[in-house]
């Protein structure tokens, strides 16, 4: 598993997504191609974790898990910037020896 800042050079057209892809949602795209948007991008990589995370993971499979988490994800990623003030961290490419665009 690999886990790269979306502002890698050519990353983004390299998978075929567009800035604003990348800005409303996180996403995974496993090694056969497969692309993941919101909820499901984070239970595939959950689910390549495994142990107790892949037995969350596996939860996403049921209609109602999966929408409860839809909709959870969808509010979080559109208030993050209200919720960002209870945690402080360094976004990815501020942080040394990252190259980004």
């Amino acid at each position: 598993m690999l886990a790269l800042p979306n502002q890698t050079p050519q990353l983004i057209e390299h998978y075929g997504l567009t800035r604003a892809d990348v800005d409303r949602e996180a996403w995974a795209i496993d090694a056969a191609g497969q692309k993941f948007a919101g909820a499901a991008s984070m239970n595939r990589v959950w689910k390549e974790l495994g142990g107790v995370w892949g037995l969350v993971s596996a939860a996403y499979n049921f209609a109602p898990v999966r929408w409860l988490e839809d909709v959870v994800y969808r509010w979080i990623a559109t208030h993050r910037s209200l919720l960002s003030r209870f945690w402080s961290t360094t976004p990815e490419c501020e942080q040394e020896e990252v190259e980004c665009e």
